[in-house]
């Protein structure tokens, strides 16, 4: 299996090919393949004025916005500053016009000097400089070939690029492990340098040549990192860390951030000194020639080499990695390791990375220290990063109507600003905000915008709307104007005034009352005067359920983007059928609080507003958190259910509107036992959430969910949060099986 043609974004260019250390741990002269022996000490002008080429060619074919180059080597300062002058000159005019260049060195640091810092500055050339800690760890491996050691000059060259006009060159330090050495020592040594990245590297092993463990442990690299994190948190975390920061974003449902972790496809070619594209460099780890491809740049393009199997079998992500590996719980994470760390002359690549239980090892451990976001296991906080999305929403259209809103807009944006500024006015503005359909508004204006549709900037205009319920709400008598369409106007979470008929469109003033507020139209038109809660053949309120023991929720079925449920939102309920929806929520709700009582004290915090449903399929929209789209019935047991279906429904949509629960979904299927059809995770742990608050009411709903929990224990999806989330229903299980139990 191959897959697609991925395009080169990084180019390793081998400027030299020889050394000034006799590191015992280095890949290229240590390792199977000893192709060196045969190159060119320094690249030839030839063999710089192709590779300039072909990554021109290569980033016009493939519209490339960006390309990287790393210098590398051998030791690539040992070509001189007039070579390296050459390259970095072919490689920016090249790219002129076409891509922006990313231009970086990778040193040992032996060599560097203001003469290499200056020609790296004149073209924003980054350094990276080799370093395995404090000296003692250093000096096992980086000396010098007569035994001397490497680090007072390595350290003078961090020094030189800590200096303030070469400090922006800064790329950080490469540090290979060797887990003999004292793991706090080594951070200590590599934090005090004050890189802007620490880069943690496994030394090149395979299954043939495996990495050595004095202790025999077979998570000896994992307990030594796992000391170093732990080293960092406690410092504060003061320096990035690339393999941790990897780690913890894969955990979180982002991608992998260094080669060695993660599935994202290699996009790396190296161009050797005499002009040979072979595969990345850490493949001559594994046996001789295990990079080579037969290409070379005078004759060849990148796209020849990123079409070479050897190229396209790391580039299958999830695909790529051995069944071992893709049946493993932490795969999204690790990858499957570095794909040279794979390599056995029995299996060859199709083979789990010879670190593997060091690798599940550290997954599991930065899992176990990581903590959930606040917003999985506290309601609160979720209905707080609920409204913190909310306002960002709210302030990016106002970002992208980029003055289109005109006069109307300005002063609603500033009366907000002045609501925002008075206790009272804030509690109403974020009442408003809060209101589950507002979000839909949002988001439904900032479509519009996004995709030019007719419309759209007047979609937006309702802002003035919702201020002006938010001033009313807040009582601090200010005087606000607001829209009427088509004769309505509509105030979010407070009721619809008829002021005029269908095709009229205007302004109207609204000013507070003791018991509720006055409108006049702006043209004189007519003035009304509304108390809270009163009908009247003007004034439509928002009814709110009054039955005593039961929640006071808004019964809405008057908001214009109230449609957004699986079924399509019922017209205005008349008197007689507010009052058959009223009573029938309050049997539902009994039966709640008697079978479920900590479902309905969840409910009862977080629910806001209830909206009756007609029959019919819809397809869904967004909607802010706490509301339920309710259908008609007198069946008290499954008007409970809808209930906490859609509250369960509502609950999960808000969580994973501002956390990840799960990555890579519909990379694995699970056929659950009440399923006859294999679902994707996502689908699992949202039907497995509902039957598990439904069997509160019925025992029978527990059938299958012990073993959807199984499933979803070993999935490799669950983030950090997910996991939180899944533990926290398997208790809620727990405590459900023990009330039938009894």
């Amino acid at each position: 299996m191959t897959g697609p043609l991925v395009p080169f974004r990084e180019i390793v260019l081998k400027v030299h090919s020889r050394c000034d250390l006799a590191c015992d741990h280095c890949y290229i002269y240590e390792h199977a393949d000893q192709s060196w022996l045969t190159r060119p000490k320094t690249i030839s002008d030839e063999a710089i004025s192709w590779a300039a080429r072909r990554l021109a060619e290569h980033a016009s074919t493939h519209a490339l916005d960006s390309m990287s180059v790393i210098l590398h080597g051998g030791e690539p300062l040992l070509a001189g500053t007039a070579r390296l002058r050459r390259v970095c000159e072919e490689l920016t005019g090249a790219l002129n016009g076409i891509a922006e260049l990313d231009l970086r060195i990778h040193t040992n640091g032996v060599q560097l000097s203001p003469r290499y810092l200056d020609l790296f500055d004149e073209f924003d050339v980054k350094v990276g400089i080799s370093l395995d800690g404090d000296r003692t760890a250093n000096d096992r491996h980086r000396r010098f070939a007569n035994g001397r050691t490497s680090h007072p000059l390595v350290l003078k060259a961090v020094e030189l690029l800590r200096q303030e006009r070469y400090r922006h060159l800064d790329l950080g330090l490469l540090c290979t492990i060797d887990i003999e050495n004292d793991p706090h020592a080594v951070l200590d040594a590599l934090v005090e340098l004050e890189p802007p990245l620490i880069d943690f590297l496994l030394p090149h092993a395979t299954w043939d040549d495996p990495p050595p463990r004095p202790n025999g442990s077979g998570t000896a690299y994992a307990e030594w990192l796992l000391k170093i994190y732990d080293r960092w948190e406690e410092r504060g975390r003061p320096v990035p860390v690339r393999l941790f920061a990897s780690v913890l974003s894969t955990l979180s449902g982002g991608p992998g951030l260094t080669e060695s972790l993660g599935l994202a496809p290699t996009d790396l070619v190296v161009v050797e000194t005499d002009g040979t594209l072979e595969q990345v460099d850490s493949l001559k780890s594994a046996y001789d020639g295990a990079a080579a491809t037969g290409f070379d740049v005078f004759t060849h393009s990148f796209d020849d080499v990123a079409a070479h199997p050897g190229v396209r079998a790391r580039q299958l992500g999830l695909a790529g990695v051995s069944e071992t590996c893709r049946s493993c719980p932490v795969v999204r994470s690790c990858g499957g390791g570095l794909y040279t760390h794979r390599y056995s002359s029995a299996g060859e690549f199709d083979n789990p990375s010879v670190y593997c239980r060091d690798l599940e090892a550290l997954v599991r451990g930065i899992e176990a220290r990581a903590a959930a976001p606040p917003a999985v296991t506290d309601r609160a906080e979720l209905v707080e990063a609920q409204q913190d999305l909310t306002r960002t929403l709210l302030a990016r259209l106002h970002a992208d109507l980029d003055g289109r809103g005109g006069e109307r807009w300005d002063e609603a944006w500033q009366l907000a600003g002045v609501l925002e500024s008075s206790g009272e006015g804030a509690a109403g503005l974020d009442h408003v905000l809060a209101h589950p359909y507002t979000r839909t508004w949002l988001m439904e204006a900032l479509q519009g915008l996004r995709e030019g549709r007719p419309g759209a900037v007047d979609e937006a205009l309702r802002l003035p709307d919702y201020v002006a319920a938010a001033a009313v709400r807040s009582g601090l008598g200010l005087a606000v104007r607001a829209d009427h369409r088509d004769g309505r106007l509509h105030l979010p979470t407070l009721g619809e005034l008829r002021v005029g008929g269908e095709g009229e469109h205007g302004t109207v003033r609204l000013s507070t009352a003791e018991d509720g507020f006055v409108a006049r139209r702006d043209d004189g038109g007519g003035e009304w005067r509304i108390r809270h809660g009163a009908e009247s053949p003007a004034w439509s309120p928002v009814r709110h359920l009054e039955h005593v023991g039961a929640p006071r929720f808004a019964l809405d079925d008057l908001d214009p983007y109230r449609d957004c449920f699986g079924a399509p939102a019922a017209p205005r309920l008349g008197r007689a059928e507010a009052d058959e929806w009223e009573a029938g929520l309050a049997e539902a709700w009994e039966l709640l609080e008697r079978e479920a009582p900590s479902h309905a004290a969840a409910a009862a915090g977080s629910l806001t507003t209830l909206t009756p449903l007609a029959a019919g399929r819809h397809a869904e929209r967004p909607h802010g958190y706490g509301t339920v789209g309710l259908t008609s019935t007198d069946d008290a047991k499954q008007l409970a259910l809808e209930l906490l279906s859609g509250f369960r429904r509502t609950t999960l949509r808000a969580l994973l509107d501002v956390t990840d629960l799960y990555g890579a979904d519909g990379s694995w299927d699970y056929r659950p036992l009440w399923q006859d059809e294999a679902v994707p995770f996502s689908r699992l742990l949202a039907e497995t959430y509902e039957r598990v608050a439904f069997s509160a009411l019925d025992p029978c709903f527990m059938d299958g969910i012990d073993e959807a929990l199984g499933m979803m224990g070993s999935a490799a999806e669950p983030t950090v949060g997910g996991r939180r989330f899944i533990t926290a229903l398997a208790e809620e299980v727990k405590r459900t099986q023990d009330k039938w139990a009894e």
